[in-house]
């Protein structure tokens, strides 16, 4: 089955040579039909320089780029139509209301909306159409593209940090919408700083870094390539763990007589506070039972974390997107 998007080894670089910054290093992604994907990275990481090259706003140095099959420069006209797209900035002309936007945009890809699912939207947006594009706050031009691109019928929503400007009451309105194009199985690339909203809608993640796709896949799939998170209690300080293999960031407290989980099981003993490599879980696991487990708990690792693993510093012990390039 041929990819909705397909980019490969995109290069964009910005300013002179001298003074060159490149926003994009060779990147590669790939997004299937209906599936959500969501484009993961801090601001200068090479998001939105990568959504602008796709609808044809930019050209690539290098690269190909590819929509429904065919070349998205090529055939922009044509493959426009087959999309909605929602910028993180919406500018709308002044003097034309919103209900006249939301008309226009629709013409513009040759299809008639749905009268009820717009009015749906509106309701659930609380927008009102009758106010011009200059009396609309930042919040409320936002939401004249969200209800533009969910009202549309096209095969591909391209949404750049579409909540900007939400209040938090409409940003759960807009995930519920999200939340129903996926069920009719529309294909969706997400882009996003947003951890808890990537995580919540998207079948797929890929992490942008300095301009490349560090990784890419299932939320399932980047956890079993990283470290489940261990908590527990013990009756007494284990001795087994030099030299196992796999073991990150061990932090052992000792515990006071009646504190902890199991306190009511002779109280003392330690608690042990790690990770662990995936593949090295249920090792420890049977290491842990000889050292007389009182409690255990284990977690996969968040999309947060996953996210500042790659981005880790570990020199200064910050994040290193806070003094990332400013082409996004």
């Amino acid at each position: 089955m041929t990819d909705v998007i397909s980019l490969t080894g995109l290069v964009k670089t910005f300013g002179r040579r001298t003074a060159a910054t490149r926003a994009l290093d060779g990147l590669d992604l790939a997004v299937a039909p209906g599936e959500v994907h969501g484009l993961l990275g801090p601001n200068g990481a090479g998001k939105s320089t990568t959504l602008r090259i796709l609808l044809s706003l930019l050209r690539p140095d290098s690269g190909e780029v590819r929509l429904f099959g065919r070349d998205a420069w090529k055939d922009a006209v044509a493959l426009h139509r087959r999309l909605a797209y929602v910028p993180g900035d919406v500018a709308l002309w002044p003097d034309l209301s919103g209900g006249q936007v939301l008309a226009m945009l629709a013409k513009l890809r040759g299809r008639t909306t749905d009268a009820k699912r717009m009015a749906d939207l509106l309701e659930r947006f609380d927008l009102d159409p009758g106010k011009k594009g200059r009396a609309y706050s930042k919040g409320n031009r936002q939401k004249v593209m969200l209800v533009a691109a969910f009202a549309s019928e096209t095969e591909l929503l391209v949404l750049d940090e579409p909540t900007s400007g939400l209040d938090p009451l409409m940003e759960a309105e807009f995930r519920t919408c999200l939340a129903e194009e996926k069920a009719r199985g529309r294909t969706v690339l997400l882009s996003s700083h947003i951890l808890s909203e990537v995580e919540e809608v998207c079948d797929r993640v890929s992490i942008v870094r300095r301009g490349r796709v560090a990784e890419s896949g299932t939320l399932t799939e980047l956890r079993h390539l990283t470290r489940t998170l261990v908590s527990a209690e013990l009756g007494r300080i284990p001795g087994a763990f030099d030299g196992f293999a796999g073991l990150h960031e061990v932090r052992v407290t000792e515990l006071e007589s009646g504190e902890g989980e199991g306190k009511g099981e002779g109280g003392g003993g330690v608690r042990l506070e790690c990770t662990v490599d995936t593949e090295q879980l249920s090792a420890l696991m049977v290491m842990l039972g000889t050292e007389g487990i009182r409690s255990l708990t284990t977690r996969p690792p968040t999309l947060e974390e996953l996210f500042l693993r790659h981005y880790a510093d570990p020199g200064r012990g910050r994040a290193e997107y806070q003094d990332a390039p400013s082409a996004a």
